[in-house]
């Protein structure tokens, strides 16, 4: 944010304004970023937060699959530049939380420092790997409770020392153990007091239901994977259901490979990437702050 105007008296802290946006009428859309330019970019388009992909940053940062590759200090380090780099509050993947349940409250309190509204933990077993990836496990039921246990007990400490922290609870059961084994997980998160549940990759709309009915009440999240197969819902369609969060997790690194891919084609065959697919040359040097730097120039010369 050190190009970025000054504001107007103090700013409420990522984790207050994050609920205010879970507060609002409607349904809040998070897209995933795994950098701070990606982070400005929602930020400008008008989103009211922004998600910290893992999955994101393994694959751009280390160029490696979400397998449990990405170290808890390599996403430290990319979360603490996403969160520099805009006002709105972003969303912290944690992954399992990276060991035992002291590894957890250790990664929690990492977070808060680097700038995070809010921390989701998953039950899978260590290392993890993308919900949507073969060989996916979870925990026994009484390891994920006590590691989801750890990661709230860590938010309640902060609070009391006068910081803040939202947890999400998110279960991975579904494809590993089946349907009631994700309701009761995602009931007990709830029971917990996860300040919202995410149940990863429900079937069909009658399951995305199903949780609802657990839940009672507590803000639900659904991830939206663009995969053959699965259910893909709008904002207005998920908030009917009673979703509070729409999580497009890959969706701009998605967007990103296959337009690198498509420049590097053409480049290959000889050719260059024409206007249609490249930003003007002044855009271009807008989006990446050189505009906001002049500015900042012209204040201090002389």
């Amino acid at each position: 944010m050190i190009l970025d105007p000054e504001p107007e008296g103090p700013l409420p802290s990522p984790a207050a304004r994050l609920r205010a946006a879970l507060d609002g009428p409607d349904i809040l859309v998070v897209p995933g970023c795994h950098d701070a330019l990606g982070a400005r970019l929602i930020a400008q388009a008008g989103f009211r937060a922004a998600f910290l992909s893992g999955y994101a940053v393994s694959a751009a940062r280390l160029g490696l699959p979400d397998a449990g590759l990405v170290s808890y200090r390599e996403l430290l380090d990319a979360g603490r530049e996403v969160c520099a780099a805009t006002a709105i509050p972003v969303i912290g993947d944690a992954d399992t939380g990276f060991g035992s349940p002291v590894n957890v409250r250790r990664t929690v309190a990492g977070y808060h420092q680097a700038g995070f509204a809010c921390v989701m933990i998953e039950d899978q077993v260590f290392p993890k790997r993308c919900g949507y990836a073969a060989g996916l496990e979870v925990a026994p039921r009484a390891e994920a409770l006590t590691r989801l246990r750890a990661a709230l007990e860590a938010r309640d400490a902060l609070r009391r020392a006068g910081g803040d922290l939202l947890v999400i609870g998110r279960t991975d059961s579904r494809a590993a153990a089946g349907l009631e084994e994700a309701l009761w997980r995602a009931e007990a998160f709830a029971d917990l007091g996860a300040d919202l549940v995410y149940f990863e990759a429900p079937q069909s709309t009658a399951e995305m239901e199903a949780l609802h009915r657990v839940v009672r009440g507590r803000p639900t999240i659904l991830a939206q994977v663009e995969k053959p197969g699965r259910p893909f819902l709008n904002a207005k369609q998920a908030e009917a259901i009673g979703y509070r969060v729409l999580l497009l997790g890959v969706t701009l690194l998605n967007a990103m490979i296959r337009a690198q891919k498509q420049a590097l084609a053409l480049m290959a065959a000889g050719g260059h990437p024409g206007p249609e697919m490249l930003l003007p040359f002044e855009e271009l040097y807008d989006t990446v702050g050189f505009n906001a730097y002049y500015a900042m120039e012209r204040r201090y010369a002389g």
